[in-house]
């Protein structure tokens, strides 16, 4: 019994020795932010190109975009001139079937049980400090899926959100975290 207890106190006792040292090397990436020096990011308005998109969807797009790098980082979001510069298009705005069931009535076509709404974005990124991390015409795109009972119209909302967060995520990593 006791070298049970021996064992498990060592093992404690390892444990809080060992992780400050194993989190300490992980400083490279922060949680809060990002691998730059910069202290400013231009985002500049992302223009809605698509056929089907709500008319607001690149301001609610760009806003929102400005909003998560001032959450998530330490940059100030500027009108001009900034260090950091990011501007592109929406250019995808697709509604498509998916998931098709079909039915045991052989005079009743297949039917798709999910409809997908997929949106696409194409950026330019400029990096004055590190030229090197800019790119041109990177696309990020994400999808969200929803019954095929429901109207678009009222699942709309969340489903921008959602796939917008995600594209969010991407550029983010795409521009700051270096991924």
């Amino acid at each position: 019994m006791s070298i049970l207890r021996s064992a498990s106190n060592l093992t404690a006792s390892f444990l809080i020795v060992a992780l400050p040292f194993v989190f300490s090397g992980c400083g490279m990436y922060s949680l809060s932010g990002a691998a730059t020096t910069a202290k400013t990011i231009q985002i500049e308005p992302f223009f809605n190109n698509t056929d089907l998109g709500p008319a607001n969807l690149g301001q609610n797009f760009t806003n929102k975009l400005k909003d998560y790098f001032q959450q998530n980082s330490s940059l100030r979001v500027v009108s001009s001139n900034g260090e950091l510069q990011l501007e592109g298009t929406i250019v995808q705005y697709a509604v498509a079937p998916v998931a098709p069931v079909s039915s045991a009535d052989p005079n009743r076509p297949t039917q798709a049980a999910l409809t997908r709404l997929t949106i696409g974005i194409r950026a330019n990124y400029v990096d004055t400090i590190e030229p090197k991390n800019s790119f041109k015409d990177k696309t990020f795109s994400f999808y969200a899926d929803f019954p095929n009972e429901q109207n678009l119209i009222t699942v709309q909302e969340s489903l921008e959100k959602k796939i917008f967060d995600q594209i969010f995520i991407d550029i983010f990593n795409a521009t700051l975290a270096n991924w």
